[in-house]
């Protein structure tokens, strides 16, 4: 029914007039008619007004809250969107404290509030009788017979919508909780809070947990300003939040904001169903809540026919990050950088304890980011396990292809950090290897007089742009021959290699423990820059910001002429802002290809990308996604930082040999 799952909501607090509903019924439908939502959620007790007092006892605001409802319901003849609002109606004698779901000039059921606050400044006791089950499962609402009862769940396409009101959410066992245990992905609630120093804080922790814990959607709309009266002052506090993020939030009285008082109180997000599906269904642990949810609930439908098409929309209202792994905002993306670091160095200080109090350290040191990151978290893992650092061998190890500015990079990194310094240049061992392979390299023939000189001097004869995967693999793996051989070794490839199989098997690909197992490329250099900035300062953090700002390549093959980097992986296989977009949204959200390509439609990049290289580069994701779970399959141990990981000991378990066909669209 809606696009890719995307469900739009408006939570909404209109302009009030206490004890006039003729008046709120109008404003409500402005609101209605302002907004292009799937569904509009509108304060509690919002046709009415919540501080009637004992005004709600009279007949005459009794039945125009009902004349309102009538009116609100006819106006939706033929809408788009269902719209929740609420009032005060007799059920057998009591009055209670109602939500009324109207879509498609009906009303379709009435939930009543299951829990009544009658402490400090709320007294609906006085006035209200709560939810009980003898209430009747149906009432006379005009000529017709609705569905009344907390036991509802109203459902249009892939939605399936729970209501509570107000104090429900902050019972220890809300109604929502029922609810979405059986089935409801979408929850809604109807306020009246008022405003009081803190309170819009723990409101918001309330509707952002509550969200989490239900695995859904959840929507909040709060009485506005014009409900503010004698001693009480309400903000309009609007909410949506999916799966324990907030999605969007209006302004609201005491924001900090100017103190103005805007007639409506609003916001709108996109929620994402097929999200939340997804979610529930790899988390066990909520099917077994559900198993053992024994509440009995009715279904209504709300679908409407031809209505239910999904609306043409140009604009998603949610944000779709570019970089997902990585946080925005300097405040946040700090904190997060020193929560990953925290966790890098705890997982190896661990590992450090169970190795010999003179058992060296190793790893290879490149002038690259990921190297470098791995080096600067062993630094402080000694420092913390009281090891000295002379005990972690940096060892260096130029190749044919390695280049002037990344090894000096290498060097003075080392040299600043005061670890052992060990450098080996693997050149002859290469060639020793090529010609006991009888192998020609990147098509140079060689014999025994070939010297490396003579051999690096013909590399500058290669055609750029010439491949020869030996010629590469040989250098990977003599370097791992040499560090296996050295000690302890600790390994450097990144989340985003190991999703891409961009690693020699056996070589870069294997380390005793690595420190940078779940940790996507795109924040690999956001890592180093704040270890830049926090841990050190003077050349070394200005060196630090050279290595992130040096073009990504594993400097396999032979320099350009002029000794710049010849091998540029992203100008080889994409860019690995959009493969670490691709594997967030296939891992962890599970998206189809479609899916993913829509998302990526209105994602926040860091610069433009025509559609067809994005879909082509998608391709190429899922192609070496696939190919390449062997290598997956046997990855070193290494600390689990984020929500996703492709270690097949602790997130990620595929066979090896699946066919990648479904999963791109049956190309």
């Amino acid at each position: 029914m809606f696009d890719h799952g995307i469900f739009r909501i408006t939570a909404a607090a209109p302009a009030l007039s206490v004890a006039n509903p003729a008046a709120n019924a109008a404003s409500s439908i402005q609101a209605i008619e302002s907004s292009d939502a799937d569904l509009i959620l509108l304060p509690e007790l919002g046709l009415s007004g919540y501080t009637c007092g004992d005004l709600f006892s009279m007949d005459s605001l009794l039945s125009d809250s009902l004349v309102a409802l009538k009116r609100i319901a006819e106006h939706t003849s033929g809408h788009q969107a269902m719209v929740v609002v609420g009032l005060p109606l007799c059920v057998q004698g009591a009055l209670m404290n109602c939500a009324a779901m109207v879509a498609g000039g009906q009303v379709c059921g009435i939930v009543p509030k299951s829990f009544l606050p009658n402490y400090r400044e709320f007294y609906e006791l006085r006035h209200f009788r709560a939810a009980s089950k003898s209430d009747p499962v149906t009432l006379c609402i005009g000529p017709h017979q609705v569905p009344f009862g907390t036991d509802l769940l109203f459902v249009r396409g892939e939605a399936t919508i729970g209501i509570e009101i107000c104090e429900d959410l902050w019972m220890p066992i809300p109604p929502s909780s029922q609810a979405s245990l059986a089935g409801a992905n979408v929850l809604l609630n109807l306020s009246a809070s008022n405003e009081t120093i803190g309170k819009a804080e723990w409101r918001r922790d309330l509707v952002r947990s509550q969200s989490g814990r239900c695995i859904a959607a959840y929507a909040y709309a709060s009485s506005g300003p014009g409900e503010s009266t004698s001693d009480l002052v309400f903000g309009g506090h609007c909410m949506i939040a999916e799966n324990g993020t907030m999605l969007g939030e209006s302004r609201r009285i005491g924001d900090g904001g100017e103190p103005v008082v805007v007639p409506t109180m609003q916001v709108t997000c996109d929620v994402d169903l097929q999200r939340i599906e997804h979610d529930r269904r790899v988390m066990g642990s909520f099917d077994d809540g559900r198993a053992e949810n024994h509440t009995a609930v009715r279904r209504v439908g709300c679908n409407l026919g031809n209505s239910d098409s999904p609306a043409l929309r140009l604009e998603l209202k949610r944000t779709v990050e570019g970089q997902p792994f990585v946080p925005t905002g300097d405040d946040e993306l700090a904190s997060r950088c020193s929560e990953i670091f925290a966790i890098q160095i705890a997982g190896l200080v661990k590992r450090l304890s169970r190795l010999p109090e003179d058992q060296a350290l190793t790893i290879g040191v490149s002038g690259g980011l990921d190297s470098t990151l791995a080096l600067l978290v062993a630094i402080r893992a000694c420092d913390v396990a009281g090891r000295s650092r002379s005990h972690l061998h940096a060892v260096t190890m130029p190749g044919f292809g390695t280049t002037a500015h990344t090894r000096q990079s290498a060097d003075q990194l080392i040299a600043a950090t005061s670890v052992t310094a060990e450098c080996i240049d693997i050149r002859q061992l290469c060639l020793d290897t090529f010609r006991s392979l009888g192998h020609k390299p990147l098509g140079i023939v060689i014999d025994a007089s070939t010297t490396v000189d003579g051999f690096q001097q013909s590399l500058s004869d290669v055609t750029l742009g010439t491949g020869d995967l030996t010629f590469e693999n040989v250098q990977a793996r003599i370097r791992t021959m040499l560090l296996m051989s050295r000690g302890f070794v600790l390994g450097t490839g990144d989340m985003s290699e190991q999703a891409l199989g961009w690693c020699t098997y056996n070589a870069d690909h294997m380390s005793m423990y690595n420190v940078n197992t779940s940790i996507p490329k795109t924040l690999v250099r956001f890592l180093v820059r704040y270890a830049a900035d926090h841990f050190f300062d003077g050349g070394l953090k200005d060196l630090l910001q050279r290595i992130a700002d040096t073009p990504i390549s594993p400097e396999l093959l032979p320099p350009a002429a002029d000794g710049s980097i010849q091998q540029n992986t992203e100008a080889e296989i994409g860019d690995y802002e959009l493969h670490d977009f691709f594997l967030f949204h296939f891992v962890r959200n599970g998206f189809s290809r479609e899916k993913i390509l829509f998302l990526a439609s209105h994602a926040s990049f860091t610069k433009q990308y025509e559609a067809d290289t994005v879909a082509a580069t998608l391709d190429t994701f899922l192609g070496r996604f696939f190919a390449n779970q062997f290598k997956r399959n046997c990855v070193p141990d290494g600390p689990k930082v984020g929500s996703v990981s492709l270690s097949p000991r602790g997130d990620w378990r595929m066979p090896s040999d699946a066919d990648v066909d479904t999963f791109r669209g049956g190309q």
